[in-house]
């Protein structure tokens, strides 16, 4: 009983400090996400302890941001994406090079060998999808072309990123590196995403009253929400995030003819579930691995490496999109948030750098998801002007 009371004055303070961050940050005129990630700090074990990462909290946050990503699907139409593919690949393809090479330079320079340096590289690759989607669908610009640029590469990133890190993977374990079934996973994953969006989308335009057919009112809500949660699963079965999954699933969900009825339904579930992953992205930072003068000095320069091979490779690939849209598209790619956390973990339960350097890449991760908001907001209003 007393495990049942713990985990509900957890969600209960990580529901209540996600609400008093968004508030303070939204009238400091920032994107409320900023004020969800700060909180996290503040409550997370660095400072005030009031929670701890537990299974119940990291479930909760993984449901809200495969709802954000859903939610971020149901404003996207096929249509639009393919009028933006060949300057989302060109996104995507430099926004994994250019991060990667300049990673992998700092920490062979750092003192890590070329296979470690190549691991610690992975980090600076993939763009946190979840963050910048909410920023985007905060300041209500997710039908610009900017955006759908943005949402695009971060699926073509997920893809690569994925292929890359199986690769350092195998060269840390010293595995032999086999191109022929690397090859096999990356067309995997590539006919995943093309197979259920060209496909899903088609079948849904052609038949979408079926959603209807059931007595009950929610039923066209409840129908692509199952949709989503499965296609998020069979994302991960692919080697992907199961957010590619949730975003395919609302894009597929978007050709319906009930699509604003289930934009207003699904606004409670979001308003509930997405603050958990912010604050939950917020309270992976262990501050006291970075208290001291060396320490932040190695974290602004990492971080730095991370906001400006990003914000080049982005600003590169979108050039089509004219330089105020190209620079939009570069900042809008330069959160790694989750992403990177995940693989700075893989690196520290594997032995491959030390706790501090696992300090520092979590750190980066989360100033670059902090970083970015704010920035997105002044862009986009400066462009609106």
């Amino acid at each position: 009983m007393a495990h049942g009371s713990d985990i509900l004055l957890s969600l209960f303070i990580v529901f209540v400090a996600a609400q008093i961050g968004a508030e303070i940050a939204q009238r400091l005129k920032l994107p409320g996400v900023v004020g969800e990630i700060a909180a996290g700090c503040v409550v997370g074990p660095s400072l005030l302890g009031w929670i701890q990462p537990s299974e119940p909290l990291e479930v909760l946050a993984e449901i809200g941001v495969v709802l954000l990503l859903f939610s971020v699907g149901l404003e996207t139409r096929l249509d639009d994406m393919k009028r933006v593919g060949r300057s989302a690949f060109a996104v995507g393809v430099l926004g994994v090079i250019v991060p990667f090479l300049l990673g992998s330079l700092w920490a062979h320079g750092s003192g890590f060998d070329w296979v470690k340096s190549l691991f610690v590289a992975a980090a600076f690759v993939a763009t946190s999808a979840g963050i910048t989607a909410r920023v985007l669908q905060e300041l209500g610009v997710l039908q610009r072309e900017e955006s759908r640029v943005i949402l695009g590469a971060a699926v073509i990133d997920d893809i690569l990123a994925m292929l890359l890190l199986g690769i350092v993977i195998a060269l840390q374990s010293g595995e032999e590196l086999r191109l022929g079934h690397l090859a096999i996973v990356l067309a995997e994953a590539i006919g995943f995403v093309v197979v259920i969006g060209l496909v899903g989308t088609q079948v849904m335009r052609r038949s979408s009253r079926w959603i209807e057919a059931p007595i009950n009112p929610l039923s066209p809500l409840n129908i692509v929400l199952a949709l989503c949660l499965g296609l998020a699963f069979l994302s991960t079965q692919f080697g992907l995030a199961a957010i590619i999954g949730a975003f395919l699933a609302g894009m597929i969900a978007s050709e319906t003819h009930q699509r604003e009825t289930i934009e207003h339904q699904t606004q409670p579930l979001l308003a509930l579930l997405t603050p958990f992953f912010f604050v939950m992205t917020g309270s992976k930072i262990e501050l006291a691995q970075l208290a001291n003068v060396d320490a932040l000095l190695t974290l602004a320069l990492i971080t730095a490496i991370a906001v400006v091979s990003k914000l080049l490779g982005g600003y590169l690939g979108a050039l089509s999109l004219g330089q105020r849209g190209a620079l939009i598209v570069g900042v809008g790619m330069i959160p790694r948030g989750e992403v990177g956390v995940v693989i700075a973990s893989l690196g520290l339960a594997a032995g491959v750098f030390p706790p501090r350097t696992y300090a520092l890449i979590v750190a980066m991760s989360l100033l670059t998801s902090m970083l970015t908001p704010p920035l997105l907001a002044i862009l986009f209003r400066r462009k609106s002007a």
